[in-house]
């Protein structure tokens, strides 16, 4: 089986040598083989670490990813961990969603203030059933 050197991996991966430390010392990617002091890694290595990078272009932490990989029942096929995982992701952005929705409201009604100060602006707050600020200016 061929083996190869941290910084192969490292330009196949697309991502810097450090990285790939740095997810052996937290545990998310399993300690390389180590000859004449070196790490070498097999090709499945870079498997793992396209299931890392896109369970990160999903949103998820490297936390989260090590729950993906490591926390669940060995015996748990993958399929339920990434349906777990995703449920939990998609009421999380559901909630971000949400908050950018009344960020993006409050900041159209910038758009239409007339008021001469921004004390201005302040004396006409009202608070919705929502507890969102409105301006009345």
């Amino acid at each position: 089986m061929k083996m190869w050197s941290i910084g192969k991996v490292a330009d196949q991966a697309g991502i810097p040598a450090s990285t790939i430390r740095y997810y052996e010392q937290i545990e998310l990617l399993p300690p390389a083989e180590r000859i004449n002091g070196r790490r070498r890694y097999d090709a499945a290595i870079l498997q793992k670490l396209n299931i890392i990078r896109l369970a990160q272009q999903a949103g998820f932490t490297l936390d989260e990813i090590q729950t993906l990989i490591h926390d669940f029942p060995a015996d748990t096929p993958p399929s339920a961990r990434w349906q777990v995982m995703a449920q939990q992701k998609l009421a999380e952005l559901d909630k971000h969603l949400q908050t950018i929705q009344t960020m993006k409201a409050f900041l159209e009604q910038t758009l239409h203030c007339q008021c001469d100060t921004l004390e201005a602006c302040g004396t006409g707050v009202q608070e919705d059933a929502r507890r969102e600020v409105k301006l009345n200016c």
